[in-house]
């Protein structure tokens, strides 16, 4: 009878391990949403870049990086976003795997500073998003692949939704003619998105949202919207708009609505089709 109890014991014992969820780590809000949306119940995210924190100026804490410690999966951007990458890998416990999310995505290159770099904006393209999605999912699968029907479910529920977002975006930027299709920004950030829908990207800054704007810049800029009739410039959820402010001063187009570029955003932009949508939305209402 003792032998039987101990057995069944043992057996509670390795059901309840089974069932604990895959620990997972994020420094990307769009890669959270994805994790979550596959993994549900069957994944614990813990998201340490949260909505409205700067990507580009994050920094892991002692305590993110004691979770990366016990974390099997590990989420980053990748296209070189985050300078940390390494310290992710060294705090890494053996068999955790770091998906540089991005990497999986083939890259749009832009010249700054005289040198060629990689845009790592690349949520900012529905189709990126689908790529990203897979390879989350692979990663998934290969952490717990007994759960792979549920796992390729739930992505393929989501996959649904992206190409109806897609199909929105679509419809709603064809409502705006091809030669108003400029965007001017505050950093370089949209050119995925310009990529798929035929816009110019004006910037008052680069890549990154530390870099600083020259006087010779903005008086540039100045000049080409002065030229090309631009009706509207636009800011982001995580800038401060003064230069743009000074810029709609001097040219006479006007503020154009906030852009969420970064990353997911809050209330409306909380999700990855809420982003998008908002930001579509703001574009063609400000520029038709």
């Amino acid at each position: 009878m003792k032998l039987l109890l101990s057995i069944f014991l043992c057996l509670a014992g390795f059901g309840l391990r089974a069932a604990q969820p895959i620990r997972v780590v994020s420094f990307s809000t769009v890669a959270t949403e994805i994790a979550k949306v596959i993994g549900v119940d069957r994944v614990a995210v813990a998201e340490l870049v949260k909505p409205g924190v700067d990507p580009h100026t994050y920094e892991p804490t002692p305590g993110d990086l004691k979770q990366v410690s016990r974390a099997r999966l590990i989420l980053a951007s990748g296209k070189h976003l985050e300078n940390y990458t390494d310290r992710l890998q060294e705090s890494a416990s053996p068999g955790a795997t770091l998906l540089k999310v991005g990497d999986a995505i083939p890259s749009l290159e832009l010249k700054e500073g005289g040198e060629l770099i990689e845009d790592p904006h690349w949520w900012q393209s529905v189709k990126n998003i689908k790529t990203a999605t897979k390879a989350i999912q692979e990663a998934l699968i290969q952490q717990s692949p007994s759960d792979r029907v549920a796992f390729e479910k739930n992505g393929a529920d989501y996959l649904a939704k992206l190409d109806s977002l897609e199909k929105w975006a679509a419809a709603k930027i064809a409502e705006l003619p091809r030669d108003r299709r400029k965007l001017v920004t505050s950093h370089d950030a949209l050119q995925y998105f310009a990529r798929d829908f035929g816009f110019t990207i004006y910037s008052v800054k680069g890549v990154s949202s530390t870099d600083e704007p020259s006087s010779r810049n903005v008086a540039e800029l100045v000049q080409m919207i002065r030229k090309e009739k631009v009706k509207a410039v636009f800011f982001e959820s995580i800038e401060n708009p003064k230069v743009l402010h000074q810029i709609t001063d001097e040219t006479g187009a006007k503020v154009g609505g906030e852009l969420v570029v970064d990353g997911l955003g809050m209330d409306d932009t909380a999700t990855y089709a809420g982003m998008f949508r908002h930001n579509v939305t703001v574009i063609v209402e400000a520029l038709k």
